[in-house]
């Protein structure tokens, strides 16, 4: 890299930490003042709020608000070089648009690995400790409403609850079912069904089992037992921003197991998995727009360029948001969902290379 690469890429990183420092300290103060109320609980500290709440919240910040300051960052830097007329004498000296992008774009693949890393793996674990903090001084309490709760545990097993108390961890109505093909093999059915936290395992009250042969049924009873099931209180537990929670690893695993159990909702987690693939890459996209945008040394000055740049970063953002809300109902295959907004962008910003004068 040659000085003039070092001089663009400092003044395109300096600007986009100081524009994110900016935002971020201007959202924490809005969060404290919609929160303070819970903040007053006796059981917290300024040290605990710190530290469990506002250390794992700010990554999130940082990661939620980066495509719309790194555009911005490239926009206000490049419109300023051009209002100095430095755009100017660099293409004048026989470099071309494409040569002068190049410190921009090594400072958008930084930005954009350092959110790959932290989107995949360690966010999830700081909006575990966030949640669970959130869980118990800002939300309501959880209570599991859902009646007629249906899971599948294995290919053959599918288990049954006419509804459970989260609060206790116990299950009332418990019926297990062995289906093979079409036919009901084997049927155990208990009145309640308790979890046991110490020994990790569940406890059935007195249950009777169905055994289903040719031309015969034969039922046995059986007194209290304890037993091991795939199934586990965390299903029980408060779904808010879950797919958040979970990195790269843990996503997949999820994925998996709620597709065997034919579980419901799994689109908001097949997005969030391809999302932190092509997320990643839209911060490349934005910022080889905005120096294309803002090359051009404008009459309507730096202002209108920014002005303009505001409105694409939120367009953006506006499809994003309707693209994933299309996946997330079944109306779009989630790959092409999460990618549609890279697609749309990338095509407009070479569209606009090529019409640029240069």
């Amino acid at each position: 890299m040659k000085k003039l690469d070092w001089y663009i890429l400092r003044k395109f990183l300096s600007t986009f930490a100081f524009t994110v420092f900016i935002l971020v300290a201007v959202l924490i103060v809005i969060d404290i003042t919609e929160k303070i109320e819970n903040f007053r609980n006796p059981a917290l500290t300024y040290r605990r709020i710190i530290m469990e709440y506002y250390v794992n919240f700010i990554p999130s910040l940082i990661i939620m608000l980066s495509p719309l300051m790194v555009f911005i960052a490239t926009v206000f830097v490049t419109s300023r070089l051009a209002t100095h007329t430095e755009i100017v004498a660099m293409l004048s000296s026989g470099m071309s648009l494409w040569r002068i992008m190049r410190p921009y774009l090594i400072g958008a693949t930084l930005i954009a690995g350092f959110i790959f890393v932290f989107k995949g793996w360690i966010i999830p674990q700081a909006d575990k400790i966030r949640h669970n903090f959130e869980d118990n001084f800002v939300r309501s309490k959880f209570y599991f409403k859902q009646l007629n709760f249906h899971t599948r545990l294995s290919p053959t097993l599918y288990g049954y609850l006419e509804r459970y108390d989260n609060t206790i961890n116990t299950g009332y109505k418990f019926s297990l079912e062995r289906i093979e093909g079409l036919e009901l093999k084997e049927k155990l059915e208990s009145s309640r069904i308790i979890w046991d936290s110490l020994r990790h395992k569940w406890k059935l009250d007195n249950f009777k089992v169905r055994v289903l042969e040719v031309g015969k049924e034969k039922i046995s009873y059986f007194p209290a037992r304890d037993t091991v099931l795939s199934m586990l209180p965390k299903d029980f537990e408060s779904r808010h921003e879950y797919h958040q929670r979970l990195s790269n690893t843990e996503l997949d695993a999820y994925i998996k197991e709620q597709k065997l159990r034919g579980g419901d909702g799994i689109e908001r987690f097949i997005v969030e998995k391809y999302e932190r693939v092509a997320y990643p890459f839209c911060i490349i996209i934005l910022t080889a727009m905005g120096v294309i945008l803002s090359s051009r040394k404008s009459r309507g000055g730096t202002g209108f360029q920014m002005a303009l740049g505001f409105v694409l970063a939120f367009v953006y953002i506006a499809l994003v948001v309707v693209s994933r809300g299309f996946a997330e109902k079944g109306g779009l295959p989630a790959q092409l969902a999460v990618w549609l907004p890279n697609i749309l962008f990338a095509s407009l910003g070479i569209f606009m290379y090529f019409k640029v004068p240069k």
